[in-house]
């Protein structure tokens, strides 16, 4: 492992925007931690650290200059990779019929710096869905092989953070380029490195780093281990597909229907949703269309709406079948579960559904069929 300070993470960034890399990082924006493009360190949130708990977030200044000491933002790495909105083809006249024309232009080459474990996981997550043997979509994968990763893990948590109990965090073990670990004590302000590819490597060698002594490591150890130990919440995984599936008509559906709002802002926030919708849209001339693909959500009215109807007409059954798929079918699909524990979907939903909390009340309660 290496070490390097402020000067070399700024030639970091440097470095890679040299390399043709469009280098995305954590930003203050309207009051919240979002992901948008960066040229220097002097973008990121130095000195800021997020306060999150069911239905609320907040931004709060620290005293000292961490650049790292957020968590997660109501934005996930997903908007680079599963656009919000894509234009698939264009179509435009010519005599008796149309010359489809691909509108794509060459896809972005980003560099992603402080992906968390979390969203890491998440990435993988979306490598199955976009990527699996059955079906690949050819923009998200062919940006997929080009980006650069570096991950910083977490040494803090959020309020609304369950990652451990996912198994996905707050350390990343791989998938990255490269991976940071910030460390404060007293007058020392210093980033661990460790290298994760050829890639990595080959960037890394063009740094001033020094290499990491054990009080380096260990204090670097000790940062990710508060972030684990001052995790507040947690989701007992134990059995959860057949939780799920056994309890299809379990009264506590009603209860949270009661709650919920049906806004889809947990699924608009979440690193591992990729429900889609496809629109086709003609000019009044009828000598030019489009296709888009824009992001849905299994909570809008509409698309459960097929042509003999709507199966899903209530907020129970939208509820149900989001939190199922994501804990349970998810599995049957990929083999892994939909959640990474980032907690977003926690604290952006307006009216604090705490999604640990209602597998807990699912498992406790005497209507419970457990099998």
């Amino acid at each position: 492992m290496k070490t390097l300070d402020k000067i070399n993470l700024e030639k970091l960034i440097g470095i890679l925007k040299q390399e043709n890399y469009t280098v995305i990082g954590p930003v203050i924006k309207d009051g919240a931690v979002v992901y948008d493009e960066i040229d220097s360190i002097k973008d990121l949130p130095e000195g800021w650290e997020d306060e999150q708990e069911a239905g609320y977030y907040r931004l709060k200044k620290r005293n000292d200059n961490a650049l790292f000491s957020y968590v997660v933002g109501p934005q996930s790495w997903k908007k680079f990779l599963f656009p919000q909105k894509l234009k698939l083809w264009q179509a435009v006249r010519e005599g008796r019929g149309f010359n489809i024309e691909n509108s794509n232009s060459a896809e972005p080459k980003y560099a992603f710096l402080g992906i968390r474990s979390c969203e890491l996981k998440a990435v993988f997550i979306q490598d199955k869905v976009f990527d699996n043997g059955m079906f690949a979509d050819s923009y998200y994968n062919n940006i997929r092989k080009n980006i650069f990763i570096i991950s910083v893990n977490c040494t803090r948590a959020a309020g609304t953070c369950f990652c451990v109990s996912m198994k996905t965090g707050p350390k990343a073990k791989n998938g990255f380029d490269l991976a940071l670990t910030e460390v404060i004590n007293n007058n020392e302000h210093y980033f661990v490195l460790e290298q994760g590819s050829e890639k990595g490597t080959e960037i890394a060698s063009k740094l001033e780093t020094n290499d990491a002594d054990d009080k380096q490591i260990k204090a670097a150890e000790a940062a990710v281990k508060n972030a684990e130990l001052n995790m507040k919440r947690t989701m007992n995984t134990a059995g959860i597909k057949e939780l799920l599936y056994n309890n299809h008509d379990h009264p506590i559906w009603s209860q949270i229907a009661s709650r919920c709002l049906s806004c889809a802002n947990c699924t608009m926030v979440c690193p591992t949703c990729f429900c889609s919708n496809i629109e086709d849209t003609t000019d009044l001339t009828g000598n030019h269309t489009e296709r888009w693909r824009r992001w849905d959500s299994c909570f809008s009215l509409d698309y459960s709406k097929v042509a003999g109807g709507n199966f899903r007409t209530s907020v129970k059954a939208r509820y149900r079948q989001w939190m199922t798929h994501k804990l349970a079918s998810w599995i049957d699909q990929f083999g892994i579960s939909g959640c990474v524990g980032c907690g977003r979907c926690i604290t952006w939903c307006p009216v604090g559904i705490d999604l640990t909390k209602e597998v807990e009340n699912l498992r406790n309660s005497p209507k419970t069929i457990n099998k």
